[in-house]
Formats: C-alpha cells, structure tokens, sequence
C-alpha cells in the first residue's frame, strides 16, 4: 500500500515538474512581452498619427516643432490634449498584464487587423514606430487594445470615439481666443490699454461690465467646427456683420463675424478658412453696446 502511495507521489511530482517546465516559461515570456508592449520607442521621437476608423476612414496629425497640425485642413491647429491624452493611453503603464492573446479573442474584442473600432499608427522620421488597433469596450472609459505586432490584448484607460477619424473633430477648438489683448478696434468703437489701464477712442474710461464682456468673450471664444464646401464659398463672398481687429502680444488678427441662415461664422486673419461658433459666442461679441463700451454713457460718462 505504502508503495503504492509512493508511487503516486512519485507520479504527481514528474507531473508538477512538467506543468512548470512546459508553462513557467511562457509565463516569464508573456510577463517580459506587456512590459515591452508599449514601451518599443521614444514618445518624443513620434511625429506623425494615422488615426483611422472602422468605416475606413482616416486621418493624419503632423507635428512640426511643438505644434501639432492638421495637414488635411489648410495645416490647421490640432487639439493638442486630444493628442496627449491618446499617446498617454498608448505608452501608459496599464498594459502590463494581457486578457487574451488568442487569434480568437482578435475578433471576439474587435483588434484585428480586418476588425477594429480605430487603427492608430505612430510615425518618427518617416518609419513606422508601432500600429495598435483599439477595439471593444469592456467596461465605463475602457478600451480593448493590441499591437499589431504582438499577441497580447490588453485593458487600457480609453475611449475609442476620442480617436475619431476626422480632421475636423481633431481641431483644436480654442486656436481663436485672444488672452491678452491690448487694442481693439470695432465698426464703432476703439479701446487702447494704456499707463495701466484701458480707454476709448474717445479717451474716456469703459463702462466696466461691458468692457469685462467682451474681454471675456475674446478670451473664451471657441469654435463648433468648419464651414462645409458652399458655406466657404457663400461666406467669401458676403460682408461681415462685425469686424474686429485686435492687437495682442502675440501680433494683430482681424476677426469677421457672419451668419448665414441660422448658422453663426467667423473668420480669423490667421487662418485661411471660416468657421463654425455657436449663436451664444456669436451674440457675446456682436451684442456689445459700443456707447457703453466708448464710455459716452453709463458710470464712465
């Protein structure tokens, strides 16, 4: 019996030596293979983003110098914490332990090269860093997420519908505020920053409300999106119902409010097509009483 018994140990042992001498390797391999997952280039030396969707479509955003750009749209500026947000996705630390690595689980979590929800392909110096195709959901602002050049699939802290495959959901919303202006001139009214404060035209001190209204609106102005193909066409050959010309530090824009329809529109000087704002940043800047504003009424009379 005790033979047996042995015999049995005995068994089990060569067993237990074999699961580990089988497995443990691909264990380590699959361990040393997240770690390296992300992590196979230089952030900095990534240049260029193919970002492009389940429909086929795709789009491209350049980095020249610190800037990123949008070549399919005039080189227009990208939302650069868009760009930060994805990339840190993408190099983060969350991909250290794989949910599948199966051929299956491509097609079960949608990170196949035939099945995604995005294909993300990072460039530097014109070569190919690394292709990742983000796919599924599993779970609130998560994303399934595989390098093409790997098996394992991983969970990473992401949504796909932030890496849309347009230009134009890429732009950077904010590329027409005006933080520090120092001299405005409308159609009927002009103020100047002058010995440490601001006055009209006329040389008299705003109404300060109205004056802090507008200053706020050119600050915090942000745009929809761009004008289609016929409301470019449309808009180049009607009159602005506002011009503004604005000197800052950073140089003097000219700024051109239009509506068409029910649509709101501005053009910017330093970009070469119109866009999109809404009827609420539209009527802050078209709606400023410029008797107020020329401090001819009001505490500044």
């Amino acid at each position: 019996m005790k033979q047996l018994v042995l015999a049995g140990l005995l068994i089990l042992a060569i067993q237990s030596v074999l699961v580990v001498t089988v497995y443990w390797p691909q264990t380590v391999d699959r361990q040393a293979q997240s770690m390296e997952t992300f992590a196979g280039f230089d952030r900095a030396s990534i240049d260029e983003i193919f970002v492009g969707d389940e429909y086929d479509n795709e789009t491209l955003l350049k980095k020249v110098g610190d800037r990123w750009l949008l070549p399919e749209l005039e080189d227009l500026p990208a939302d650069t914490a868009m760009i930060d947000k994805l990339l840190d996705a993408l190099t983060g630390d969350e991909t250290r332990w794989p949910v599948a690595d199966t051929i299956a689980a491509r097609q079960r979590f949608q990170v196949a090269p035939y099945y995604y929800q995005r294909r993300i392909r990072l460039l530097g110096d014109n070569q190919l860093l690394g292709t990742f195709f983000l796919g599924k959901s599993p779970g609130f602002r998560k994303v399934h997420v595989r390098n093409a050049d790997q098996n394992a699939i991983y969970n990473i802290s992401f949504n796909a519908y932030d890496a849309p495959g347009h230009s134009g959901a890429w732009l950077d919303r904010k590329l027409l505020q005006i933080r520090t202006p120092l001299r405005i001139n409308a159609d009927s009214y002009s103020l100047s920053w002058q010995g440490g404060e601001w006055r009209s035209g006329l040389g008299r001190q705003p109404e300060e409300r109205e004056l802090e209204a507008l200053l706020t609106a050119l600050r915090s102005l942000q745009v929809d999106g761009i004008a289609d193909g016929d409301q470019q066409r449309d808009l180049a050959d009607a009159e602005a119902e506002l011009l503004l010309e604005v000197e800052s530090l950073g140089g003097t824009v000219r700024l051109e409010l239009f509506t068409l329809g029910k649509h709101h529109f501005i053009y910017s000087s330093e970009y070469p097509l119109f866009f999109t704002i809404s009827a609420y940043d539209y009527e802050r800047l078209t709606s400023i009483d410029f008797r107020l504003i020329s401090g001819e009424a009001g505490d500044g009379q």
